[in-house]
């Protein structure tokens, strides 16, 4: 008899708890939380710098009646111009077969093909400007007979990019703090970044043919290495 009644008195408490929660909804719901305001800004950062080295596309051209000669006469050719780019001094992990081609070739009129061209293309990475004269003029005597470049670059670019991130935070919390002060408002915590990308500024440099001259001089100017980022900070 015992265990009835306090079984009673257990679904007696809870009906109650249930109707006190319905009389006070505030006390069965918790209060929403406003979500904190935000502020998103982008930054930029630029490093200028002088390039170390640069790179060239040497290319060998052959013709011949069939598309097996001309692809079989090239592809000495091209072994040969690589093999003077070693003797020169350029770095077998700095050389790089970046194209192989084979196509018709057709009479004036384009009605009949009459022989057959292939092309490969070496391209040299030249870790010392002042050595490009030389290192192109033994490309050339070995049979390159097309070139393009120069591609200028830096060896240590990542290392420069990463300065570049840091000066584009540093542009972008900058904006930020004009911005909170401004509107009245506190800057708080780094909610979110975005990384924007690398970029790098061109450099013109001299027709290709002209690159073919004996003792070719490469000016290396400067580039600019650039980044961005997007940052949110909160503000209150």
């Amino acid at each position: 008899m015992k265990l009835v009644q306090i079984a009673a008195l257990a679904v007696l408490a809870l009906a109650v708890g249930a109707l006190a929660g319905v009389g006070r909804p505030e006390a069965a719901q918790s209060a929403e939380e406003e979500p904190p305001v935000g502020l998103t800004v982008t930054g930029t950062g630029s490093i200028r710098t002088v390039p170390d080295r640069a790179s060239f596309s040497f290319g060998v051209q052959t013709e011949a009646a069939t598309a097996r000669a001309a692809l079989t006469a090239n592809t000495p050719a091209a072994n040969k111009v690589a093999a003077a780019l070693r003797g020169a001094g350029v770095a077998a992990a700095d050389l790089q077969t970046s194209q192989v081609s084979l196509s018709p070739r057709s009479n004036e009129m384009g009605t009949e093909v009459v022989g057959y061209s292939a092309f490969t293309t070496v391209t040299a990475t030249i870790r010392e400007l002042g050595r490009v004269g030389a290192i192109v003029d033994t490309a050339v005597d070995a049979g390159a007979n097309t070139l393009s470049g120069p591609s200028l670059t830096r060896g240590d670019t990542d290392t420069l990019y990463r300065q570049a991130l840091r000066a584009a935070y540093t542009d972008a919390r900058g904006k930020a703090e004009t911005l909170a002060a401004a509107s009245g408002r506190t800057l708080g915590r780094v909610t979110a970044i975005v990384e924007g990308g690398q970029g790098v500024e061109p450099i013109p440099f001299a027709a290709a043919q002209d690159a073919a001259r004996s003792s070719v001089e490469i000016a290396p100017g400067t580039q600019s290495i650039d980044a961005s980022v997007s940052v949110t900070f909160q503000i209150s």
